[in-house]
């Protein structure tokens, strides 16, 4: 089963950072935060019985919070 899954897991990877290409700084960091939160938030899901209840919780608060971080890396000159 895992050797079926490893070139769709590389063709999405590649689409994936392709698409970051032209992102600006701020749709970086909330992406990132969306993405890190969804996998957070989907695996501390997975442990209650709603792997999506917990995914779509945890991308927005990792967006909020790309979001924020953003804001403030732009106040400090970064």
């Amino acid at each position: 089963m895992l050797r079926h899954t490893r070139f769709p897991v590389a063709v999405v990877a590649l689409v994936v950072l392709a698409a970051c290409a032209d992102m600006t700084d701020t749709q970086k960091r909330t992406a990132v935060g969306a993405g890190t939160g969804a996998v957070v938030g989907g695996v501390i899901g997975s442990y209650s019985g709603c792997f999506g209840c917990g995914a779509a919780i945890g991308a927005a608060v990792g967006g909020a919070g790309g979001y924020v971080y953003d804001q403030y890396q732009k106040s400090e000159g970064n």
